[in-house]
């Protein structure tokens, strides 16, 4: 069932994640090209086993929805995180160490983008995204299909997007790919949707339930569709 949404400018909102198992990622915008080309973005956390932190950035080619080269980058600690720590240190090191594909990219970290849509913490994750963006005009409808695990390959999943501008043209486009399984992914949610600042792509950020001998564990991915 589609799900109409009120308009991100007037939701302020902190999102958390809960779980009763797993470890869970946190994610961090880090930023476009000044000409929308690029996307970078981390998550941290603290693993579950061991609760030492850890964190990854990622750079992604927006119009080919794919990573650039050595475009992923991860950081992982020995050292026991402290009680009252969430990992971000972890994070802080790995854009450290991803600086030469920053300044490869010109990635800014202030162009974040203007954020669409957001999955409040605890509410169910509709198959359906309808809303209307205000500033454009346009209305965006997002369908996510998804297949269940098939024994060990894990679940697929694809967007089917429909774009309607503010003079009733409609465009469609699709993103991701249903033949591909994901070994230990149960399921996808669409957590966030990000228009670019050029206002041609829209970056889908999308929450993995992920499932271990721990438990289950959230994690993040891209898909990126353009729109003009």
């Amino acid at each position: 069932m589609a799900r109409r949404l009120a308009p991100i400018g007037i939701l302020i909102l902190l999102v958390t994640l809960a779980a009763s198992a797993g470890d869970i990622a946190r994610f961090v915008n880090l930023g476009f090209s000044p000409d929308s080309r690029y996307f970078m973005f981390g998550q941290f956390g603290i693993l579950e086993k061991g609760a030492t932190p850890w964190a990854e950035t990622f750079v992604i080619d927006v119009r080919a929805n794919a990573f650039v080269p050595h475009g992923a980058h991860k950081v992982s600690s020995q050292q026991q995180a402290d009680p009252s720590s969430d990992g971000i240190g972890a994070l802080f090191d790995a854009v450290a160490e991803s600086q030469s594909q920053v300044a490869a990219y010109r990635i800014h970290h202030l162009l974040t983008g203007r954020m669409l849509y957001i999955l409040v913490d605890g509410a169910p994750a509709p198959d359906t995204v309808d809303f209307r963006d205000f500033q454009t005009g346009r209305s965006y409808q997002i369908v996510m299909t998804q297949s269940p695990p098939i024994g060990e390959a894990g679940a697929s999943f694809c967007l089917a997007i429909t774009v309607t501008e503010k003079d009733g043209a409609v465009h469609t486009y699709k993103a991701g790919d249903p033949t591909f399984r994901r070994p230990g992914v149960k399921a996808y949610h669409i957590k966030e949707i990000i228009l670019a600042p050029d206002n041609a792509s829209l970056v889908f950020l999308i929450q993995k339930e992920e499932q271990d001998t721990r438990g289950n564990n959230i994690r993040y991915m891209i898909e990126a569709a353009g729109i003009n």
